[in-house]
């Protein structure tokens, strides 16, 4: 599998999160597009340039629950991966629609093999 030819779309209202993913898939061979907020994702049509998606579900305007129903609605196969800081015990794990959801702190190999075994399966 060649990931070099994957974009990761990662959506995150901190700006820390967001340079640790960039270096985690860097290290992995993933190419990132970053944004600070799923306006600014919407803004750039990043549905349409992303192979996966990782957004954060705790962000002010649209969440990335939001985020997680537009892509269900508009782009069904694309895989999503949610984040968040957040100890919900009523979330549903996996969570309708996306493939996996990792809470902060999240282990990096784990979530690069959740996206090797996601990319791969296409």
């Amino acid at each position: 599998m060649d990931v070099h030819r994957f974009l990761i779309g990662v959506v995150d209202d901190d700006p820390r999160v967001l340079e640790s993913l960039e270096e985690l898939l860097a290290s992995a061979g993933y190419r990132a597009l970053l944004f600070l907020s799923a306006q600014a994702f919407l803004n750039a049509n990043g549905f349409q340039q992303v192979d996966c998606l990782i957004s954060d579900i705790g962000m002010p305007a649209i969440s990335g629950w939001e985020l997680l129903e537009m892509s269900r609605t508009a782009y069904p196969d694309l895989p999503v991966l949610l984040i968040t800081a957040r100890d919900e015990e009523h979330m549903p794990v996996p969570v309708e629609g996306a493939r996996r959801v990792f809470r902060k702190p999240f282990d990096g190999k784990e979530l690069l093999a959740a996206l090797d075994t996601i990319l791969e399966r296409g």
